[in-house]
């Protein structure tokens, strides 16, 4: 398969003005508080969207307030790294009223996970920038140092970064490398058969969902398989599945669901709703090893 070449974003460097936008649910200030003094005290400067605080229903703002905010932080040439505040809903109702060439033509680091994988995925889809899966603004002040410090290390360096998976199963054994892909199980479901889907052919597909059901996960598990998007995949690994049943079901689904595809299938990927949410760079070459139980990012994520 020929990928759309990757577009690296400029590395975060200290004393950058980093924006912050609330492109889904509604915020508020008391909530992202905490962790704007987090940025600032790491030193960072800190801009806030002039709508970021807005709220209609459970969204914060109307979709062309959430807009705004989102293309005037890739127009701002002082910003280097666009921040999401949370996740919620919203972030679907964007995806064909954005302006992708802005994006392509002004590269920078976006960082959201749940929700905002939409915006993720359909920005890799459309642009081929890689995207930043990973915690948000009002999560900052709920992380350990660890976390911290090897989210503004990638962000920064672009690398190395290896995540050990040894808490969780090995269900296929085996190894794969492929650009890395995923999020939200939920969302991506909702993404399949629109024009914001990405190829996963090659991939490294990864998964986590929160407050599901067993049998509605199988329910969208089953949609993804029947899909076909799968075909074609290198690999699969799953992160946490918070609040969602026992996890013996769970990786019961997954092995029932995606044997067939004859890839190599891992859980224990500190990723999603839980305690942990490690960054993930979207788009960029990664390698599944569930032999020494790790998934590696092989090359820079940022320029």
């Amino acid at each position: 398969m020929k990928y759309v070449p990757v577009i690296k974003p400029p590395a975060l460097r200290p004393g950058d003005l980093v924006g912050v936008i609330a492109p889904a649910g509604r915020v508020n200030e008391s909530d992202l508080e905490p962790g704007l003094k987090i940025l600032e005290s790491s030193g960072f400067e800190v801009r806030l969207g002039a709508h970021v605080l807005d709220g209609i229903g459970y969204t914060a703002g109307n979709d062309t307030a959430r807009l705004e905010d989102f293309h005037s932080m890739f127009l701002d040439r002082d910003i280097k790294a666009i921040f999401c505040a949370r996740g919620g809903y919203g972030s679907l109702r964007l995806l064909d009223k954005i302006n992708y060439g802005l994006i392509r033509e002004n590269p920078k680091i976006i960082l959201g996970y749940s929700d905002i994988i939409a915006l993720l995925l359909a920005i890799q889809k459309r642009c081929g920038l890689a995207t930043f899966h990973g915690p948000m603004v009002r999560e900052f002040n709920r992380m350990d140092r660890e976390n911290w410090e090897i989210l503004i290390t990638t962000l920064s360096t672009g690398g190395p970064l290896s995540v050990n998976l040894g808490a969780g199963k090995v269900l296929i054994s085996g190894r794969a490398t492929g650009r890395l892909v995923g999020g939200n199980l939920s969302i991506i479901c909702h993404l399949l058969g629109t024009p914001f889907f990405p190829s996963l052919e090659g991939c490294i597909l990864f998964l986590e969902e929160k407050g599901e059901a067993p049998y509605r996960l199988d329910r969208m598990l089953t949609h993804l398989a029947l899909s076909g998007q799968l075909q074609g995949l290198s690999g699969l690994v799953a992160g946490d599945f918070e609040e969602c049943g026992d996890d013996a079901i769970i990786n019961g689904l997954l092995t029932d669901i995606f044997s067939d595809l004859g890839i190599p299938l891992a859980t224990g990927l500190p990723v999603g709703h839980g305690r942990k949410n490690l960054v993930l760079p979207i788009g960029i070459t990664a390698e599944l090893d569930t032999g020494h139980m790790t998934l590696s990012i092989t090359e820079t994520c940022v320029d």
